[in-house]
């Protein structure tokens, strides 16, 4: 299944993220780039249970929602600290994590045909790290108080939580390489 409400949804979020970068680059705008990025990771939970509710999960989505996540991280983390909004110890520990990640990723991919499988703790930390994210840009924006110590209270658990999943994808990442490529039947259908 590819056209499915979970998908539009997955690409709506990943055309989002240009939209959030003009209006925090071009129009100096954190506190309304800092809405878009509430968006986008409010969304993302939307998706994920309109796919399990709807019985819509599909491939290309459980491919969508990661790339969704990634681009909308990154935009946030290299755009907040271009402008001054995320401080650049976090920005720099999140993105040499998502680096990690992103190339763990790939050289599975590349070596056996497997995919990273989310994890539910994976999907608990980039929550926190986008209510921290965000929260930075609302308190660059607003200046209200409340933000700022909304970003940390999430952020540091978030953080936290990054690297702890991202061990936990290492152990994966390790067995997937020893089991090899999945075998391919001569009968199978490709999905549509």
């Amino acid at each position: 299944m590819i056209f499915t409400i979970p998908n539009a949804i997955s690409a709506a979020r990943i055309l989002a993220v240009p939209v959030f970068l003009w209006l925090l680059l071009a129009r100096d705008d954190p506190t309304a780039a800092g809405w878009v990025l509430v968006a986008i990771s409010t969304t993302d939970w939307v998706d994920g249970f309109l796919a399990r509710a709807l019985n819509q999960v599909s491939e290309l989505g459980k491919m969508l929602d990661p790339i969704a996540d990634r681009l909308a991280i990154v935009a946030a983390l290299v755009g907040g600290g271009i402008a001054g909004v995320v401080p650049w110890w976090v920005a720099g520990s999140l993105l040499a994590r998502e680096v990690w990640v992103g190339m763990m990723t790939l050289y599975l991919a590349s070596r056996t045909g497997r995919r990273i499988d989310v994890r539910w703790l994976g999907k608990a930390a980039t929550w926190a790290v986008y209510g921290g994210v965000a929260s930075f840009y609302l308190y660059a924006g607003t200046g209200w108080l409340f933000f700022k110590w909304w970003s940390w209270l999430y952020i540091i658990p978030g953080l936290t939580l990054y690297y702890l999943v991202t061990l936990q994808y290492v152990g994966d990442v390790r067995r997937a390489l020893r089991a090899g490529r999945p075998p391919v039947s001569s009968d199978a259908v490709p999905e549509e």
